[in-house]
């Protein structure tokens, strides 16, 4: 586990390597835009690079305008989100492919954004925008488990999961690795427990047995991308 940033090139780079970082491990850095900061969560690469990130904008902060050279990926955390395309409220789950572009701006409210960038295949071309407050819950694998499916692509599935207080999941390994952010409430494995705001990133053929206790817990989950 890496709690220091070590340059603004490479970190958390080492994709075999569990990686666990808490909201006492943040650090955030100011980004090339005034009003706009970045927790880096993992980075390969300068200013354009291949990344996962944490964004906090300011109120009334802007970012100027980009195309998605390698795709983008973002859930609204907090406040409002917006470009010139439309509005994306906290809970928010949007995907603009390779070749996409946009000017990102924020109001009042300012915003913060978990944003993973480079990280599209050519092929995965489906735009999507996802208001997860309004969409269905399906039934999870085990009682006290529901989902939210939000991408599917090759092997590579992207969802919400909602953990009811006091429930266990069963014993599993992580074929092409896991990656969890946890929303709400506190995550809990045989390695230790993860409060809301927790980032873990577990490697392929990584194994756990996950749980929640009295709080329960939100998380969203990408399985599948780490092979």
């Amino acid at each position: 586990m890496q709690n220091a940033i070590q340059d603004d090139t490479r970190f958390n780079a080492e994709f075999d390597q569990r990686v666990v970082l808490k909201p006492e491990n943040y650090q955030w850095v100011a980004s090339p835009m005034p009003g706009v900061e970045r927790m880096m969560l993992d980075r390969v690469g300068g200013e354009v690079a291949r990344a996962t990130s944490i964004v906090r904008y300011q109120p009334d902060s802007t970012f100027p305008a980009h195309t998605h050279n390698g795709g983008e990926e973002y859930l609204v955390l907090d406040g409002v989100f917006a470009d010139e395309h439309g509005e994306y409220p906290k809970g928010s789950y949007v995907r603009n492919p390779i070749g996409t572009s946009h000017s990102p701006h924020v109001g009042g409210q300012g915003a913060t954004i978990f944003v993973k960038l480079h990280q599209f295949s050519s092929e995965d071309t489906e735009q999507k925008v996802i208001n997860t407050a309004t969409s269905q819950w399906l039934p999870g694998l085990v009682d006290g488990l529901s989902v939210m499916p939000l991408h599917d692509f090759a092997t590579e599935h992207t969802a919400l999961v909602k953990w009811q207080p006091n429930t266990r999941f069963n014993a599993h390994y992580h074929w092409g690795g896991e990656e969890i952010l946890v929303l709400e409430g506190t995550f809990y494995d045989e390695h230790g427990e993860y409060p809301q705001g927790s980032w873990l990133r577990s490697p392929h053929q990584s194994r756990h047995t996950p749980y929640t206790k009295d709080d329960g817990a939100l998380i969203y989950v990408k399985t599948g991308h780490l092979n």
